[in-house]
C-alpha cells in the first residue's frame, strides 16, 4: 500500500492531477500523515474543462491550490460514510463545503459523480470522479 500521491501516480489515469498537485506545491502534504479524502478527477475529468482554463491554473497557483484543497476532505471518509451524508455538506480543506448527494450514486455539488471508491492508501483514501469540482 502507497501513500495518496504514490498510489495516483502509479494508477496511470491522474496524470494531469499530479502536475498540477506538484505544480501547487502539495505534493509534501499530501505524502504527509493524514489521514486525508481525496475526490481525485482523473484525466479525462480534467480534459472536460474548457479550453485554457486548465493552462491558466497551471500559471495561477493560489487558484490551483484553492481549486485542489477543494478536493480533500481531513479525514478518512469510506464510501458507507459517505452514503449517510445525502443533502448535507462536508467542510474540504480549503473551508469551502462541497455538498454530498447519494441519489443515482454519489455526486458532489450536483456535478461530480463518484465512479469508483475506497481505494485505500497508507494516509487515507481515494475516491475517483468524473468532473472537477470548483468552489462556488
Amino acid at each position: 500500500m502507497h501513500n495518496i500521491i504514490d498510489t495516483a501516480v502509479e494508477a496511470g489515469s491522474f496524470k494531469t492531477l499530479a502536475a498540477a498537485v506538484t505544480a501547487a506545491g502539495l505534493v509534501d502534504t499530501l505524502k504527509g500523515t493524514g489521514p486525508f479524502t481525496v475526490f481525485a478527477p482523473t484525466d479525462d475529468a480534467f480534459a472536460k474543462l474548457p479550453a485554457g482554463t486548465l493552462e491558466s491554473l497551471l500559471a495561477d497557483v493560489p487558484k490551483l491550490k484553492s481549486i485542489l484543497t477543494y478536493h480533500v476532505v481531513a479525514g478518512k471518509v469510506m464510501a458507507a460514510d459517505v452514503m449517510g451524508l445525502n443533502g448535507k455538506s462536508a467542510k474540504t480543506v480549503n473551508g469551502a463545503d462541497v455538498k454530498i448527494s447519494t441519489d443515482d450514486g454519489v455526486k458532489l455539488n450536483g456535478t461530480s459523480k463518484v465512479t469508483k471508491t475506497d481505494i485505500e492508501c497508507t494516509n487515507g483514501v481515494i475516491h475517483i470522479i468524473d468532473t472537477v469540482i470548483l468552489p462556488a
